[in-house]
C-alpha cells in the first residue's frame, strides 16, 4: 500500500503530454506526478484525498492546484489521504481523511486542501510510505518518523497511543534506514545494510517474526542464508521483499493467494516466491488490500492474488494463488506499478498510464464508473491517447486557508474481526472482515455529523 510512483498529463496552455514521473494508488483514489510538477488526482473525494477543495468524486483526472508552484517531487496515497514532498522547499504536504492523526496535522480533522506537516518542515525526506491509518517518513539521514493510529504498535514507538504529530522512532537510532513500508496495521523497513524489520500487527505472519504476535518496536526479521534486502513493500496484512540479486520472498495473510505460493498458507517467515526464481524482479513492487504486483527486470508485470474486480489485470475475476503475467498492448514494458485496495495502476515505458480493477469512485480514471480486468489506457494522460482531451483544473483557492472539517468521534476503521469473521483462514483465525462494498466506512459520532 501507498507507494511513490510518477506519472503524466496533458497541460491546458500546450495540449502537450507531460512526462509521468511518479503515480499512487489508495483504497479509492488515485494520484499522479507529472513533469512541471503538476499533479493529477482522481477517484473518491468524500475525505478530501483528492486534494480539491470538496469532497466530490472525480472519474477522470484532474489538476491539483493547490501545489502549483510548490515544486512537489514525490506523492504518497494512504487508504483515504494523501502526502506530497517539496525537495526545495523542504515540505511535505497532507490532506484527506484526518482521524487519528493520520495526517500529522495535531489534530484529526479532514483537511480539503493540502497543508505543511509543520514537525517535518525543514527536513530532508528520502521516502515516505501510507498505510491505512498511518504514515511512515525516511530523512535522508536515515532516521524514521512515525504518525497517525497505532493500536498495534504500528508506530513503532512502544505504544498503542496514537500520534497526532510525527515522532521519531528510536529503535533505528544510528541504524540508518534505506526504506520503509506501510500496510494497514503493521510496517516493515529495509535498512541501509539489507536487514529487514518488521512492527506492529502481526497477527498473519505479516512481521516475518515467525509468530502471530505484535510488535511494539521494530524487530529482526532473522537473515535468511546471508541474504541481503533493499525493497519491501506492504499489502493490507502481508508483506513482499526484495533481495539484491533480485530474487521476491513474500510473507503473511495469503487467504487470496496474494503470497503467490500456488496455494493460500499463511507465511511466519519470507517465504522464496518460487515461480519467479528465474526472473530477476525489478526495483518496482507493489501490495493491495489482497493482491500483489511485481515487475522484472526485462519489463513483464505479473500479479497474483485477490482478483474479484479484475485488479490483478489478467482478463478474468479468478483469484490467482501464483503469479499470472499482465499484458499490454505492442508488448509495452512496465516501469511503475501501484496497487490500490481494489485497483491498479502502470507506467509502460512508452509513457501510457493504464489502470484496471474496481472503478465504482472514477479510481481507474476513465469518466465512468466501471470496472476492468485486464489494463487499460488513460487516455488524458498518455502518448497513445487521443491527445485532444484537457485536463479540469480544480477551482479551490489555497489562499482561502485551511478547509478542513472537524468530528467528535472516530471512524471504525476495521469491524471486530470476532464479530463479524466470515470464516476461518489457513491458521483457523478469524478472517479480517472489512467490508467488500464500498460503502462509506462508518464513522462513530457522539454528537456531530457531517
Amino acid at each position: 500500500m501507498g507507494t511513490e510512483q510518477k506519472k503524466c498529463c496533458s497541460s491546458n496552455e500546450d495540449d502537450q503530454i507531460n512526462q509521468i514521473y511518479l503515480i499512487s494508488a489508495g483504497a479509492s483514489h488515485s494520484v499522479a506526478l507529472l513533469s512541471g510538477n503538476m499533479i493529477c488526482s482522481w477517484g473518491r473525494g468524500e475525505d478530501g484525498q483528492l486534494g480539491h477543495g470538496d469532497a466530490e468524486d472525480r472519474f477522470s483526472p484532474v489538476q491539483l492546484s493547490a501545489l502549483d508552484g510548490h515544486e512537489v517531487n514525490s506523492i504518497t496515497c494512504g487508504a483515504d489521504h494523501t502526502l506530497a514532498y517539496s525537495e526545495p522547499r523542504l515540505q511535505v504536504y497532507s490532506w484527506g481523511w484526518g482521524d487519528f492523526g493520520r495526517l500529522g496535522h495535531g489534530n484529526s480533522s479532514d483537511v480539503f486542501i493540502p497543508q505543511s506537516i509543520k514537525t517535518l518542515d525543514g527536513l530532508k525526506i528520502k521516502q515516505i510510505a501510507c498505510g491505512d491509518s498511518h504514515c511512515l517518513a525516511v530523512t535522508m539521514d536515515g532516521e524514521v518518523m512515525s504518525w497517525g493510529r497505532n493500536q498495534n504498535g504500528q508506530l513503532g514507538l512502544n505504544s498503542t497511543e496514537d500520534s497526532l504529530i510525527p515522532q521519531k522512532i528510536q529503535t533505528f537510532q544510528g541504524i540508518p534506514v534505506k526504506m520503509v513500508a506501510a500496510g494497514a496495521e503493521h510496517s516493515a523497513a529495509v535498512t541501509e545494510t539489507g536487514e529487514l524489520y518488521g512492527w506492529g500487527w502481526g497477527r498473519y505472519g505479516n512481521l516475518g517474526l515467525g509468530d502471530r504476535n505484535d510488535r511494539l518496536v521494530p524487530e529482526k526479521v532473522s537473515p535468511i542464508e546471508g541474504i541481503k534486502m533493499t525493497l519491501v513493500a506492504c499489502g493490507w496484512r502481508h508483506t513482499i521483499t526484495v533481495t539484491t540479486s533480485g530474487n521476491i520472498y513474500t510473507y503473511g495473510w495469503s487467504k487470496y493467494g496474494q503470497l503467490g505460493h500456488g496455494d493460500f498458507e499463511d507465511h511466519l517467515t519470507p517465504y522464496k516466491l518460487e515461480a519467479l526464481s528465474d526472473t530477476t524482479i525489478s526495483q518496482v513492487i507493489s501490495g493491495g488490500w489482497r493482491h500483489t504486483m511485481a515487475v522484472t527486470s526485462d519489463g513483464k508485470l505479473y500479479g497474483w492474488g485477490w482478483n474479484k474486480f479484475g485488479q490483478v489485470g489478467v482478463g478474468d475475476n479468478v483469484d490467482r494463488c501464483s503469479p499470472a503475467q499482465v499484458l499490454f498492448p505492442h508488448d509495452q514494458k512496465v516501469v511503475q506499478i501501484c496497487c490500490g485496495w481494489r485497483h491498479s495502476l502502470a507506467v509502460t515505458e512508452k509513457n501510457n498510464l493504464f489502470s484496471w480493477g474496481r472503478g465504482t469512485n472514477g479510481q481507474l480514471g476513465h469518466g465512468d464508473s466501471a470496472d476492468r480486468n485486464i489494463p487499460t489506457i488513460i487516455d488524458a494522460l498518455s502518448v497513445d491517447g487521443p491527445g485532444n482531451q484537457k485536463i479540469e483544473t480544480s477551482k479551490a483557492d489555497p489562499s482561502a486557508g485551511k478547509i478542513s472539517a472537524s468530528f467528535l468521534g472516530k471512524y471504525a476503521v476495521v469491524p471486530d474481526e470476532n464479530e463479524q469473521g466470515l470464516g476461518k483462514d489457513s491458521g483457523g483465525i478469524d478472517d479480517a472482515s472489512v467490508p467488500v462494498n464500498d460503502v462509506k466506512r462508518l464513522r462513530v459520532n457522539i454528537g456531530s455529523s457531517r
